[in-house]
């Protein structure tokens, strides 16, 4: 990284005075970002499932509907942009709300506590009223995209720039975390961990880089090798592909815009239709990259990918193109159409990229079991949240007149089939995390966990399904005393 801040890089000399960040792809600024259309009223991503909270809370002792398998024993958290003390509506992006982690703590049958925490960076810090221990990191923001377990430690995540923030066992922030002083630069919201190997791997970018990084970390918590990556035009990565011999990289064309940035406009990223959409794939090995073109649509996630004789399969979700991530009027990014689930084939053999739909129901956060990340998987998991498809659709502030349904999915790739949690509606659900049970052989043979709002209740529920009974009633709900509002990803970190 270069002595430029992203403070001094994206915003130029006049911004920087008032001290505004681009964080996460951004930070927020100080000042108000240009008025959006006149006759927009709405903002989606301030309205329904996604209303941020304003407390911090604590409970012990949930109350529970059903009972909770006493192998579950460990945290299930999950972080998302919650934005604290916004003034003008018109100053808001969903993408750069400070971070929130919820997470319940499981053990032996009960549901000790509930705590939802903002990630303590230095401005959500002085906002709060409370001191910030140590000098201000560049490029400081409260990460709000993942949070994952490393190691015994707890680790927040936010792409492009923001270095991760650790939290303790009960979700207090503990500072950021450099990898023990072994990370250079940029670190990425979405990490793969290959259990087989013991590595970390990673995909950084940051807007002024002329390359992208693919960093893999050993079990120590240390980058051991640092892969510099030719690309052009700033390209934002947040996903990435990992199986046993191949990295997968996705070289989108939505670019970094100099002249947005230096407007002060809030997410200064752009689709740039001179940029071409390509799939690398770097050897793990050690090697040069090998690109094969694409046609455009923004890839949002992977569910994971794996090798198959001179080919590389790589299931994930996609919207069609053009994606504008900056939004259209309204406060948060817009699509042009609703995710689905596909299928891609690289054929190293013939040099082409064959694509397939697997499921073109309005879905999105696919999740497979963790332990077969960068290996052959039968089973996906899926969610489908009315209010997030309304959101992305969303243009000029006015919303679509369609309707969508809240619902789980559970997904056989080897039969090709379906399993459909239904929810009620307004019963939006989050991010479902599979965790198999004690001693489990079988790939589903353990429970998807989910943040699910209660309309009844106003609040939400850590709703547990068995997956081999994916359709059935919850194996358990737990209670909990607020809302979860709609937001990015989550792990289960299961007790040492």
């Amino acid at each position: 990284m270069t002595d430029h801040t992203r403070r001094t890089v994206l915003r130029g000399a006049a911004v920087a005075a008032a001290g505004g960040l681009v964080g996460g792809i951004g930070g927020r600024p100080a000042a108000a970002a240009p008025p959006r259309t006149p006759d927009a009223r709405h903002y989606p991503f301030l309205e329904g499932a996604f209303k941020p909270v304003t407390e911090e809370l604590t409970a012990f002792d949930l109350p529970v509907t059903g009972r909770i398998p006493r192998d579950l024993n460990g945290r299930f958290l999950r972080n998302g942009p919650n934005v604290l003390g916004l003034e003008d509506p018109r100053a808001h992006h969903w993408m750069l709300g400070e971070g929130m982690v919820h997470g319940v703590r499981l053990r032996d049958g009960r549901a000790e506590w509930y705590r939802n925490r903002w990630v303590r960076s230095s401005s959500v810090a002085t906002k709060l009223g409370e001191p910030y221990p140590g000098p201000v990191p560049p490029d400081d923001f409260p990460c709000n995209t993942h949070v994952i377990g490393l190691g015994g430690r707890i680790l927040t995540l936010q792409e492009s720039g923001p270095l991760p923030y650790e939290l303790d066992h009960e979700l207090n922030t503990v500072g950021t975390y450099d990898f023990r002083g072994t990370l250079k630069g940029a670190f990425t919201a979405h990490t793969k961990f290959d259990a087989a190997a013991g590595e970390l791997h990673a995909i950084a970018y940051y807007p002024t880089w002329d390359h992208v990084r693919h960093h893999v970390i050993d079990h120590t918590g240390r980058v051991v090798r640092t892969t510099r990556i030719p690309v052009a035009d700033g390209p934002m990565m947040h996903d990435f592909a990992l199986t046993e011999k191949y990295v997968v990289i996705f070289d989108l064309p939505i670019t970094f815009d100099p002249a947005a940035a230096e407007r002060g406009d809030l997410v200064p990223y752009i689709w740039n239709e001179k940029h071409p959409m390509r799939v690398g794939l770097l050897p793990r090995a050690g090697g040069r990259v090998r690109w094969f073109e694409v046609e455009p649509v923004y890839y949002s996630h992977t569910l994971n990918a794996y090798d198959e004789g001179s080919s590389v399969v790589i299931d994930m979700t996609t919207y069609p193109a053009p994606f504008h991530v900056a939004g259209r009027g309204s406060d948060g990014p817009y699509g042009a159409g609703t995710a689905s689930l596909e299928r891609w084939t690289v054929d190293l053999a013939h040099g082409h990229v064959s694509t397939r739909t697997i499921d073109d129901r309005p879905q999105e956060f696919p999740r497979v079991h963790e332990a077969l990340v960068s290996r052959r998987h039968r089973y996906a998991y899926t969610a489908a949240a009315a209010d997030m498809t309304l959101a992305y659709m969303t243009a000029d502030g006015n919303p679509p007149d369609r309707a969508f349904s809240n619902a789980l999915i559970k997904h056989d790739l080897f039969r090709g089939t379906t399993q459909v949690h239904r929810l009620p509606r307004d019963a939006a659900a989050g991010e479902a995390v599979f965790v198999p049970s004690a001693g489990a052989r079988a790939e589903d043979d353990g429970y998807a966990i989910a943040y699910v709002h209660n309309p009844d209740r106003g609040a939400a529920d850590l709703v547990v399904l068995a997956a081999q009974d994916f359709t059935g009633e919850p194996v358990a709900r737990i209670h909990l005393p607020g809302r979860v509002p709609l937001g990015f990803h989550g792990s289960w970190i299961p007790d040492a």
